[in-house]
């Protein structure tokens, strides 16, 4: 092949092997993908064809979005919710800029994702074609460099099937995130001659989950000394909760959540303290305390500004140790007592070994009985589609917990949180759009679930691999840091199509719906049950609140009051306008999850109640 020019390589037929499209997708099979996100064009056409050849054989199928940066935030979803792969695509030039939002996103959120960009045929670079976007003209290439781990082009076709499974390796990276490939549209076609795959991707993306043996056991005579322990649960401990629970669990230690982190445990768990972090509550910061702690274990964050409190010195100290995969995340923890470095799974499966082993011994915290603690029983009542109030109250206070039961009209937003915790059943997915709806349900939202703690072992598991990580999945999912308006919308795409059968629900703002609302019309040719809830206020309601709690200009915060309901229904969605509480109450929840297609529930909200984002306003007034 490397004697023959890219634009005379003749197009096989489709009974031949394919084109190197094709063995892109076979490669994707490898991992268990199944679907791409994106929308077609002619630079991308070659990976559209090899998609519908691979849905005939019912594989991997194409999902359309309406905007690129949807397709973005929907394999952003799939991946969270799946463990799998994210996929997107896009054509040249525009196509592309429009997935950088999306993709921007689930760098700064280190979600693994392949982004495949479509790029002008190789004679026509510098040419001045349709929508270049090669080196000589926008170049799409080093644009995505700031926001991925691998960005490069194919510019050859024997590059092809390296530098492919070179960015699959590059998104499960010790640091998880984006890869992008602009690949030539000549090069998209070029024949791929071989009879199967070089490379077996599923025993290159196995690590094996290796740690700082050192620090462990010097992280061991901490604990043993340590009277008043406390941990802090990040966003990246989702596969690791099984131990982390049997761990806080055997030895009575209370924990505090990220906003992330949010949906691994049960917010009624007796050792729970609350949220850290923006929109947290008062008693997380309160278990952090020098006169609560004397040990602080943080547990897979970045201390990023919304999941430190804007890097409050309540944790910021050298009472911390810090435990994490990602050793980028240490560059933020100078002050730190210790950094663990490793698989988090295996630092506390390995301290649960040495309690095991050291039971009945004098060795200070180990020698204890492990506590027993009480549990409180979750029940769903099936008859009536609801949890009890009981059931639906944390372990923890919330700021304007009376608020909560609240008949007054326009709804309040705390009412509104509070019904949908016991509303829905317990294997509801919700997730947050950025904005007021993350603040009311990173405070208020308390999905139930039967399992209060993970009763698992956590101990045998000593390899993972990448892509097949589904051990706890978060019933509240949340952006940090880059954190764009309509993620949700996409994303609830993206979780419904991971988990067939499974109610999602996105609480989003209107603000954020007038962006990207146009992906519901997504679920509705796919016919996913996804809730689209849609807080209405005609207002970008966070600009209102922040501008008044600063002191800034009230200026560009308003929106027209606009009909969410109807304009669903223009779609072909089902739209239910919800004004007062009885509306809420009333709802026939159960038929709305086994609908065969998306309803969007437009809530006209009390809009003047002030979101819990006071450490944000304060963090703008520190700027000035």
């Amino acid at each position: 092949m490397s004697s023959m020019t890219v634009s005379n390589l003749a197009l096989p037929s489709e009974g031949t092997t394919g084109q190197l499209a094709d063995l892109a997708l076979r490669y994707l099979e490898q991992i268990g993908v199944e679907f791409i996100f994106g929308v077609p064009g002619g630079a991308i056409e070659p990976l559209f064809n090899a998609l519908a050849r691979s849905a005939r054989r019912g594989s991997i199928q194409p999902i359309v979005a309406r905007h690129e940066a949807g397709a973005a935030f929907m394999a952003d979803g799939y991946t969270r919710e799946s463990g799998k792969l994210g996929v997107c695509t896009a054509t040249t030039g525009p196509g592309a800029t429009n997935l950088l939002t999306g993709v921007a996103c689930a760098y700064e959120n280190e979600i693994p994702m392949l982004v495949i960009t479509g790029q002008s045929a190789l004679p026509s670079f510098g040419r001045a074609a349709f929508q270049e976007s090669s080196c000589t003209g926008i170049d799409t290439v080093s644009m995505f460099k700031s926001c991925t781990n691998y960005s490069t082009l194919v510019s050859h076709p024997e590059q092809f099937e390296h530098k492919f499974v070179t960015a699959v390796m590059n998104a499960f990276g010790p640091r998880p995130g984006p890869a992008h490939l602009s690949v030539p549209l000549d090069v998209a076609r070029a024949p791929w001659p071989a009879a199967r795959p070089r490379y077996d991707l599923n025993d290159l993306l196995r690590r094996p989950s290796s740690v700082d043996t050192v620090a462990i056991d010097r992280l061991e005579r901490e604990l043993s000394v340590a009277r008043r322990p406390v941990l802090l649960i990040g966003g990246g401990c989702v596969e690791a909760m099984a131990a982390i629970m049997q761990f806080a669990v055997a030895r009575s230690i209370p924990f505090v959540t990220t906003p992330q982190a949010k949906g691994y445990v049960h917010a009624a768990h007796p050792l729970n303290k609350g949220v850290f972090g923006f929109a947290g509550h008062v008693s997380a910061a309160a278990a952090l305390r020098e006169d609560a702690a004397d040990l602080i274990l943080a547990l897979g964050t970045s201390f990023g500004e919304w999941t430190s409190a804007a890097w409050n010195d309540v944790l910021m100290n050298q009472r911390l140790i810090h435990i994490d995969a990602v050793e980028d995340h240490f560059t933020q923890t100078p002050m730190a007592r210790l950094h663990v470095r490793g698989a988090i799974a295996t630092v506390f499966e390995r301290l649960l070994e040495a309690a095991k082993q050291r039971e009945g011994h004098e060795s200070g915290v180990w020698s204890r009985t492990p506590s027993v603690v009480p549990m409180p029983s979750v029940r769903w009542d099936a008859q009536a589609q609801r949890f009890s109030p009981r059931d639906c109250t944390p372990s923890y206070p919330l700021a304007e917990a009376h608020k909560m039961q609240s008949d007054e009209v326009p709804l309040k937003p705390q009412r509104l949180m509070h019904e949908l915790s016991r509303m829905f059943p317990p294997q509801t997915r919700f997730l947050a759009d950025p904005g007021n709806a993350m603040a009311w349900s990173t405070h208020y939202l308390a999905p139930m679930d039967r399992r209060i703690g993970d009763r698992r072992s956590a101990l045998g598991a000593k390899e993972r691999v990448a892509g097949r990580r589904k051990d706890q999945c978060s019933r509240v999912r949340t952006v940090m840091d880059f954190a764009p308006m309509g993620w949700g919308i996409g994303g609830a795409v993206g979780v419904a199509l991971a988990h067939r059968g499974i109610p999602v629900v996105c609480i989003t703002g209107d603000g954020s719906f007038l962006m990207n609302g146009q992906e519901i019309t997504v679920a509705v040719e796919r016919k996913l049950p996804v809730v689209f809830l849609v807080l209405n206020d005609a207002a970008l309601g966070m600009v209102k609140h922040g501008q008044r709690l600063t002191g800034a200009e009230r200026v560009g915060f308003e929106l027209p009051r606009v009909d969410f309901a109807g304009m669903a229904a223009a779609m072909g969605a089902q739209g239910i306008a919800i004004k007062t509480p009885a509306d809420l109450t009333g709802l026939d929840v159960a038929a709305i999850c086994a609908r065969p297609g998306p309803t969007l529930l437009d809530v006209y909200i009390d809009g003047e109640e002030v979101p819990p984002m006071q450490m944000r306003a304060k963090v703008l007034e520190a700027a000035r």
